[in-house]
């Protein structure tokens, strides 16, 4: 681990001294160096990224697909998505923003003798266990993760921006980023929030991002894998997601869908949303088989985001029929 961490700086410091750095000070921003020393690490994170699911999963497709499309246009936007998601790495960034503003108002609350009780301060031996404190905070991220799916799906303003994710028909490991970019907002700042609040240090946020989307990335990958009864118990597989993404199945019934968990698809056994049936079924939403539109250029798939926000916060008309107290009497 030393001999990575010291390659891994290495690294850092050559791809800013050498690329960054001439660039900052050209562009006269030199006093925001500090910030675009950390924006490279931030960076080359996401060109591993992927790199490291293109080189794997793009092979597990090819080697075990669910469906074959002769035309995959489709998925042109999904990557383009892939790229400002894991290049701009948005949770770490919001982490690092929302961090000045989390330490203020934790001196505000010092200074009035309120001590914010942090997941260190109550478990102390966390701070002696760097793996043990990284599963921790894992889990409870995971679990903060399943609930902000289902709210996702469960409120109608919300299922408006997020079902652009599951519009898509040609589901390959690409459309793990296919969301809006207010969602993501949303689903960002949420989650660097609770990681602030329950003191997560920003190295194992980082690692905790980093590992919870290769998974997801994984999980919507377009291959027939199976990992029996233990694995598919263990860790949200491709064929425990795609039901979530299925048409009629994935965002419909009372739970407003199945298969949320993100991680560990205990949260879905706990909950009752578990979907075990299994199968590869076709994914999509129900209204596209009647017609609706949910774009495919990135720009259109926006503006029809914020098209379907705005009708489902419009204030319905209710017909309502007279009753018979409801008569006037001249």
């Amino acid at each position: 681990m030393e001999a990575l961490t010291q390659a891994w700086a290495l690294l850092h410091g050559w791809v800013f001294e050498h690329l960054v750095e001439p660039l900052v000070f050209a562009l006269g921003l030199s006093t925001y160096m500090e910030q675009a020393f950390d924006a490279t690490e931030l960076v080359l994170i996401g060109v591993f990224e992927i790199a490291i699911l293109w080189a794997v999963l793009s092979a597990l497709e090819r080697w075990r697909p669910i469906e074959v499309w002769s035309d995959r246009r489709a998925v042109r936007a999904d990557v383009i998505y892939t790229f400002l998601q894991r290049l701009g790495v948005a949770p770490l960034v919001f982490f690092l923003l929302l961090t000045p503003a989390v330490d203020a108002f934790d001196g505000w609350l010092r200074m009035r003798d309120i001590v914010p009780l942090k997941l260190e301060d109550a478990w102390p031996s966390l701070h002696q266990h760097p793996f043990l404190s990284f599963a921790v905070y894992l889990v409870i991220l995971d679990f903060v993760a399943y609930w902000l799916h289902r709210a996702q799906h469960r409120f109608e303003w919300w299922w408006a921006l997020h079902s652009l994710h599951h519009s898509q028909r040609v589901m390959t490991f690409w459309t793990d980023d296919r969301n809006h970019l207010l969602d993501d907002l949303i689903v960002d700042a949420c989650f660097a929030l609770v990681a602030l609040a329950i003191g997560v240090p920003p190295a194992q946020f980082a690692l905790a991002v980093v590992v919870t989307r290769m998974i997801e990335s994984f999980s919507h990958v377009n291959a027939r894998l199976t990992f029996g009864r233990i694995g598919e118990a263990l860790v949200v597989t491709p064929r425990f997601h795609r039901a979530h993404h299925a048409i009629g199945i994935g965002h419909e019934g009372d739970y407003k869908g199945c298969n949320f968990a993100t991680l560990l698809p205990v949260w879905d056994h706990l909950f009752g949303t578990a979907n075990t049936r299994g199968g590869f079924a076709a994914t999509g939403v129900r209204d596209q088989l009647h017609g609706r539109d949910y774009g495919t250029g990135f720009w259109r798939q926006q503006a029809l985001g914020l098209a379907r926000l705005g009708a489902a916060l419009k204030p319905r008309r209710r017909d309502r029929t007279p009753a018979a107290h409801d008569s006037i009497t001249p």
